[in-house]
């Protein structure tokens, strides 16, 4: 019997649109048999900051029981799931910052030969979608990683039109992600947990 897939979904939400998404990542890996942590990052921005926007305060607040990333989370893991919103096309500072304490990990070659995938929200249409999941692609590949993404396998792609990943656009906050941007996130979670699951399969047999 094949081992089961160990998948973290590791995001960075300001006021609950990613971290939308990152449900719905979870419970498509969760559905594809995979055991699965969800992990927010460590929040920078000062409180002062947060508390003047509600939205972000309210989603503080709404998210303050889920655990915070940590790197062992990423040694557990077969498949890493990271999720962003857009800053200027990059990823925001929060993921990065998690992202630039891996190194001893990375010397240790511990991140190579996982599957990672990625996806996004921005406040505009387009607004650097591709971009930031590019720009996380980048840092797989330094890692040694196994790169999936949801392509055009399935019909309802040429709907969302993203093949890098999952993405949406909120309308600067005013628009929760509907069926299509979930529906692409649960195929990027489905593809990551299948592709994981025939590459643990493969390097244990």
């Amino acid at each position: 019997m094949a081992a089961q897939v160990k998948v973290a979904v590791i995001y960075y939400s300001a006021t609950g649109i990613t971290y939308q998404m990152a449900q719905a990542a979870c419970e498509a890996a969760g559905e594809a048999g995979a055991d699965v942590r969800l992990r927010k990052v460590r929040e920078l921005a000062p409180d002062e900051a947060i508390r003047s926007n509600s939205g972000w305060e309210a989603h503080r607040l709404e998210t303050q029981d889920i655990d915070e990333a940590q790197p062992d989370d990423l040694s557990w893991a077969d498949v890493v799931i990271f999720g962003s919103p857009t800053r200027y096309g990059l990823v925001a500072a929060q993921l990065k910052q998690f992202i630039d304490t891996t190194g001893p990990l990375w010397a240790q070659g511990a991140l190579a030969n996982k599957v990672y995938s990625a996806f996004t929200s921005t406040a505009t249409q387009h607004g650097g979608q591709e971009s930031t999941l590019l720009s996380l692609f980048h840092v797989f590949y330094h890692w040694g990683g196994i790169v999936v993404t949801p392509g055009y396998t399935d019909p309802s792609q040429f709907v969302a039109g993203n093949p890098y990943g999952a993405s949406h656009t909120s309308n600067n906050g005013d628009t929760a992600p509907d069926h299509v941007a979930l529906s692409a996130t649960a195929l990027t979670a489905k593809r990551a947990v299948q592709i994981g699951g025939a590459l643990k399969q493969g390097l244990s047999g």
